[in-house]
């Protein structure tokens, strides 16, 4: 994710790049995960403390996406520091993440298997955690890290949010008038 603008306390986040590798054993309610964080190497301390911070879950409450996190991720693995590139364009449903020798992950348009058109799925959940709002993509990833794994054409979801410290900053009606993806894409 790329935190378009932002802060923790007094650290500036803006333009600061996360990515994070997961693995569960099963559905992910059930808990047992594994997550190793991927930040970029020019990060500060203080903005990869405050990273952390919000990752943990700390002063968020109950149900919030980083809280649900903290609740199901039993192991942390090593933090890296990397170059990370990132792209993606939701109104084409593209996205690419790379981390050198840790993680790349794609996301393309889903497409119709007897025309190979391309299909516009989008998801609403105007009582969503994560999102309210994100067009629907063919995801690929594969992590060479301490968690590997490797996927192809497994479900990717592509949209707009903001957090603040109790969660989603907005309801669902404010951000649907402040942006849907028909405004933005």
């Amino acid at each position: 994710m790329q935190i378009d603008k932002g802060h923790w306390g007094n650290v500036n986040l803006d333009g600061v790049l996360i990515t994070a590798t997961f693995f569960f054993p099963r559905a992910m309610h059930h808990g047992k995960g594994r997550m190793q964080p991927i930040l970029q190497d020019h990060t500060t301390e203080e903005q990869r403390e405050a990273i952390f911070a919000i990752m943990s879950g700390e002063g968020q409450p109950v149900g919030s996406m980083f809280n649900i996190f903290s609740v199901v991720v039993d192991d942390i693995c090593e933090p890296q520091f990397t170059k990370i590139e990132f792209e993606w364009d939701v109104k084409k449903r593209t996205a690419r993440i790379h981390a050198p020798d840790l993680v790349t992950a794609t996301a393309e348009p889903i497409r119709n298997p007897v025309t190979n058109e391309e299909v516009s799925i989008r998801t609403v959940l105007p009582d969503g955690w994560v999102f309210y709002e994100a067009e629907v993509g063919s995801g690929s990833v594969k992590s060479i890290g301490d968690i590997r794994v490797d996927h192809s054409q497994r479900h990717s979801s592509l949209g707009f949010f903001a957090f603040n410290n109790n969660g989603m900053a907005y309801s669902y009606e404010e951000a649907m008038k402040n942006g849907s993806l028909d405004k933005i894409a």
